[in-house]
């Protein structure tokens, strides 16, 4: 009976071995930077063959960083070649470039504004006197910081006038024209209405 018994238990025993040894056999792998096949197989006394049939995968080179992989310990340690290294996807390296090469273009198209913004104001003060024209780029930069896109309820532009002054067309060279206007018949040149604005904050 003892031994019956006993026997029973080294039975008991060697079944609760070989389902660990089997659950120890089904583990499953995150991919890393530098993985290959042949690395992993051999972490886990497992054979490249093996981790290929046991995934499925059509190409032993090519395994990627975070995928999963079942590996299964087998009773040699196949060497096999080297395989290349995981690779990041694809996806990732392009959505960089075009990343890259929107910031040169969004930079670009800034920069042609600004050139013309300044263009513009230019040729609206080449027929002013070296003193009317420091007094208008004063008061320009103080109204607006020299933005023709400006909007502060209704004053629009670089020289901050009433939209009704306007008509509508902010264009630049409008805004130039009818500034030039405003402030000849109010102030008679711009020197006067940098006066008026130093004392009353505004013309």
């Amino acid at each position: 009976m003892r031994i019956k018994k006993f026997l029973l238990t080294i039975a008991a025993a060697f079944g609760l071995i070989t389902v660990s040894a089997v659950a120890a056999n089904a583990d499953t792998v995150t991919v890393k930077s530098g993985d290959t096949l042949s690395k992993i197989a051999t972490e886990y006394n497992t054979t490249v063959s093996s981790i290929q049939q046991l995934n499925h995968l059509a190409d032993v080179n090519l395994i990627y960083v975070g995928e999963q992989l079942q590996v299964n310990a087998a009773q040699n340690n196949q060497v096999n070649s080297q395989p290349q290294a995981a690779q990041q996807p694809a996806a990732s390296n392009n959505q960089a470039t075009q990343n890259q090469n929107a910031q040169p273009a969004a930079q670009s198209s800034q920069s042609t504004q600004a050139t013309a913004n300044n263009s513009s104001n230019s040729s609206a003060s080449s027929n002013l006197s070296s003193s009317d024209a420091a007094a208008k780029a004063w008061i320009v930069a103080r109204e607006s910081g020299g933005n023709y896109n400006a909007r502060n309820g209704q004053y629009v532009g670089a020289y901050q006038l009433s939209a009704s002054y306007l008509g509508g067309d902010y264009s630049p060279a409008h805004q130039d024209e009818v500034a030039n206007q405003y402030v000849t018949s109010r102030y008679g040149s711009w020197v006067n209405a940098q006066k008026h604005w130093q004392e009353c904050g505004w013309y």
